[in-house]
């Protein structure tokens, strides 16, 4: 058990935040959204209940499809693009580790690499392509969540239900979007300025101490 948390210990440790940012999202959105049914003149639900709401699934996939497009973009665009001075960023001046073709006689290499041919073009790029495809499931599921709960309110008022056409081009569910991918690309701008001239010593996500603020990259 030592031996699996020094070697994992980084992604037990935000899957546990996860977790539990999750179930307190859950309590007080449970909550939330029985004040909101009683405000309205209606009966509260049960726990069980809520996790089919449009509530709870617009609230958790709008915030999931940000992170993926936020890392999806981070990923393609630092393979084009550069900053002077940034970890964050390759150094164009000089041949980096991850731009060489991989090699099916490197020790230990995954097997996609050693099978070559299609496998190994689509593995070149399945971080990007994984990243991508849960972006749009979570929009997919971001957009049915809140038009789910869109017509859930409009219920409640007794007002016709909006279809999935019409809400397409609804102001609520872009701005829904807007409203996290500006924060996602405020905080990935903020980190490749932040990290040419400031420090975090022990961190991989920081150059070190004494490096210079035009050296680039880690």
């Amino acid at each position: 058990m030592k031996t699996f948390l020094r070697n994992n210990g980084l992604s037990v440790c935000f899957f546990l935040l996860f977790v539990a940012a999750f179930v307190g999202q859950i309590i007080f959105g449970f909550e939330e959204y029985n004040k909101d049914l009683v405000e309205n003149g209606a009966s509260t639900i049960t726990l069980l209940s809520y996790f089919s709401t449009g509530h709870f699934i617009e609230s958790t996939f709008e915030n999931w499809e940000s992170e993926f497009l936020q890392m999806a973009l981070l990923v393609v665009m630092t393979i084009f693009l550069q900053q002077k001075g940034s970890s964050e960023s390759k150094d164009f001046d000089k041949e980096e580790e991850v731009d060489r073709e991989p090699s099916a006689n490197k020790k230990d290499a995954p097997w996609p690499v050693k099978k070559g041919g299609l496998i190994l073009a689509i593995y070149k790029h399945s971080l990007t392509i994984s990243l991508f495809l849960l972006f749009l499931l979570s929009f997919v599921a971001h957009f049915y969540g809140s038009l789910k709960d869109e017509n859930e309110q409009l219920s409640l008022k007794g007002m016709p239900l909006e279809t999935a056409s019409d809400y397409i081009t609804d102001s609520r569910f872009w701005f829904e979007s807007f409203q996290n991918w500006q924060s996602e690309f405020l905080s990935v701008f903020a980190i490749i300025v932040l990290s040419i001239y400031l420090r975090q010593i022990g961190s991989s996500q920081s150059k070190p101490v004494d490096a210079p603020h035009m050296e680039t990259g880690e």
